[in-house]
């Protein structure tokens, strides 16, 4: 099982959500308000009571709207559009390979961020800060690390297939 095939099945992503994506402020809103806007919401259980719920499919919306609502960039020479490019080669990897030295370090870098996700859990079942904050900056830290591996690849790959250069603006 690919996980990260997996997410892009339930982000829904075709070929125009993609391009969408790169714009950077598709990429850095998500990247700045996804994950604070869900912790917020799970939080503010404590303040609103049951319509929390409502908080937290609101920023699950947000989530899968992001990369729907942004422009199409003109421009795509810019970190955060090769970071998307570079999911993208990514996750083609089986019909065009990758490098060696580019294979493993996306699989740990996201085991860094799901050791964050239990310390997220549990800070936000019980209301504790600490562990809400120790969890959400694993998750962060494997996230930002993983994305920024993501240009690497593309800098890597963007000759090896036609469709990668023809990405580039």
């Amino acid at each position: 099982m690919d996980i990260f095939r997996c997410a892009e099945r339930l982000m829904l992503m075709d070929e125009e959500t993609w391009q969408r994506h790169a714009h950077p402020f598709s990429v850095w809103t998500r990247i700045f308000l996804g994950l604070p806007l869900l912790v917020l919401a799970v939080w503010s259980r404590l303040w609103i009571g049951g319509w929390w719920l409502l908080a937290l499919a609101g920023a699950l919306a947000f989530l899968w709207l992001n990369p729907r609502l942004a422009p199409i960039p003109q421009h795509t020479n810019n970190w955060a559009s090769k970071a998307v490019f570079g999911e993208r080669v990514w996750l083609n990897r089986q019909e065009v390979p990758i490098p060696p030295h580019h294979r493993l370090a996306p699989h740990l870098l996201t085991v860094v961020s799901a050791i964050g996700i239990p310390f997220l859990l549990w800070g936000l079942y019980a209301l504790a800060l600490w562990p809400t904050l120790f969890g959400a900056a694993l998750i962060y830290l494997g996230k930002m690390w993983f994305v920024d591996r993501m240009v690497w690849l593309y800098e890597d790959m963007k000759d090896a297939h036609p469709s990668y250069a023809a990405w580039m603006r």
